[in-house]
């Protein structure tokens, strides 16, 4: 029994579904509000593209994250929580020029990307090539060992693949035009049936 019918209205507020827009005002109005109050470090959105809903984050410094579906996209939440911030909130209109960028890739429109990255989840010799791979132009590919000796490093073979395997910007930042030496895919972290819809859609430009 409740204490008072405070509590009686409350527990019937709380109880009473909310439609769909309802939510979604509700949310841009607590967008809207933490944008004025500086509370969020990291916003981050879902789109849908031909390799599946990918989820886009982002700092103030620019994008952080780009992740598949197959990656778990709250456990890249969680994890960017524990590595960035907690203060993290779904806020799609800081994304939209990322969204927008991302479609315009996959309809033929755009082949190069003119966002502000951040890359701080990446240290050392895996950003010093991930900074790299834009080099590598739209439907062209190298090998991990092509790359290895553009950094400077050629027995860095296997960090090159490690580097490649991490991207956090996978897409934005092309490693899936890197392959093995023999042509062959090699991995991908969102799979390779993505690595070949990309590699096929640069081809076919």
């Amino acid at each position: 029994m409740s204490d008072s019918p405070h509590d009686d209205d409350l527990a019937a507020l709380l109880s009473t579904a909310v439609d769909t827009d309802t939510l979604g005002r509700l949310h841009r109005r607590l967008e809207r509000a933490a944008d004025r109050a500086d509370l969020v470090d990291v916003a981050y959105t879902t789109v849908d593209s031909p390799v599946g809903a990918l989820l886009l984050a982002a700092t103030p410094k620019g994008l952080v994250r780009v992740a598949y579906a197959g990656e778990d996209h709250d456990r890249v939440l969680e994890t960017l929580g524990q590595k960035l911030s907690p203060r993290i909130l779904r806020a799609p209109a800081r994304l939209d020029d990322a969204a927008r960028e991302i479609d315009e890739y996959f309809t033929g429109r755009r082949r190069t990307f003119d966002l502000p990255l951040d890359l701080s989840l990446s240290r050392g010799f895996r950003r010093l090539v991930q900074t790299h791979l834009p080099e590598i132009e739209y439907g062209r590919t190298r090998s991990y060992r092509e790359m290895a000796e553009r950094v400077g490093n050629p027995k860095a073979v296997r960090a090159v693949g490690t580097a490649c395997a991490t991207n956090p910007l996978p897409i934005v930042v092309p490693c899936h035009r890197v392959l093995r030496t023999d042509g062959t895919l090699g991995g991908y972290i969102g799979g390779l049936d993505a690595k070949t819809a990309l590699l096929d859609l640069e081809a076919a430009a």
